[in-house]
């Protein structure tokens, strides 16, 4: 059923305005990076050297998505705007300064918070926190509906984060969960058709282990999406969702790069859907990878 208030037509712009734009800004950081290259390549879990272009790619691109969307009202714009490039900002901020920190998570940063020490991914924690709420006062009125949808907000972001521990896992989780929403119609699917678009634009470089989303473009990915949810849900919807993306988060700070999500058939297909086949040994019955000539050390 076509959309009367042209809807239909601003979800297929904000898509392929996030696809020319994720890829527009890819392109410009792979040929000329801002700084040093090396300061922008790590390695990832298998030993290859990867780019972080993707991250600052799918924050700019989401943002600009929204931003260009003329059937969104500007209330509604500037606080997709907040949120992404915030969380973008505070992902970017622990890509360059936590370099090498290995902890993760809610439970790692708050016990080093308490001991005293502030980490980076406390500032990005508590930085993101700060922007959800500040973009859920802009979306709803009640008090209540306000923290509710902050709490989506960020709680997304740091969940869509937690899953950017293998190739393609969290873009695969954006593109999924954010078909449905974007089928919705109306704002929410404006603001779901963003991430959607950002993060298939960037779906086969990083499935093919040649860029990685890292925080930034994780904790983007993840509050965009946060956003389309609170824009298509009442309180009610609110509460479950906040319910649902803490619980998860909570469950990912262990499993999402441990031996449960390995040792579930479904979620190690997941994984491996559309990614680069490792090459094994054929002594080995556990799979063990065998490293390629010439390729560094873990």
């Amino acid at each position: 059923m076509a959309e009367p208030d042209g809807r239909g037509r601003g979800r297929v712009s904000a898509l392929f305005a996030a696809v020319g734009a994720v890829r527009a800004v890819y392109a410009g950081m792979r040929h000329k990076p801002p700084g040093e290259p090396a300061l922008w390549e790590r390695r990832n879990h298998s030993g290859r050297t990867v780019d972080l272009y993707a991250g600052p790619a799918v924050t700019l691109g989401t943002a600009l998505a929204v931003a260009s969307a003329p059937t969104l009202p500007l209330r509604t714009r500037g606080a997709a705007v907040l949120a992404v490039l915030a969380a973008g900002a505070g992902g970017a901020y622990d890509d360059m300064v936590g370099r090498g920190d290995r902890r993760r998570g809610f439970r790692a940063h708050l016990t080093a918070l308490r001991d005293g020490e502030i980490t980076s991914g406390s500032v990005k924690l508590f930085g993101i926190g700060a922007a959800g709420l500040a973009a859920g006062a802009l979306l709803k009125e009640q008090p209540v509906d306000k923290l509710l949808a902050g709490a989506v907000i960020a709680g997304s972001a740091h969940l869509v984060n937690l899953l950017d521990v293998r190739p393609g896992r969290a873009a695969k989780a954006v593109l999924a969960a954010g078909a449905p929403g974007m089928l919705r119609g109306g704002h929410a699917g404006v603001l779901a058709a963003a991430p959607l678009g950002a993060a298939a634009a960037v779906l086969a470089d990083d499935l093919a282990e040649r860029t990685m989303l890292g925080d930034s473009g994780a904790h983007a990915l993840g509050a965009a999406a946060g956003l389309a949810i609170v824009a298509g849900n009442g309180r009610a919807g609110l509460a479950l969702h906040a319910a649902a993306v803490l619980a998860a988060a909570a469950v990912g700070d262990t499993v999402g790069n441990g031996a449960a999500w390995r040792a579930h058939p479904a979620l190690r297909a997941w994984d491996a859907l559309g990614r680069r086949a490792e090459p094994v040994s054929v002594f080995s019955r556990g799979a063990t990878p065998v490293r390629p000539s010439g390729a560094p050390g873990r």
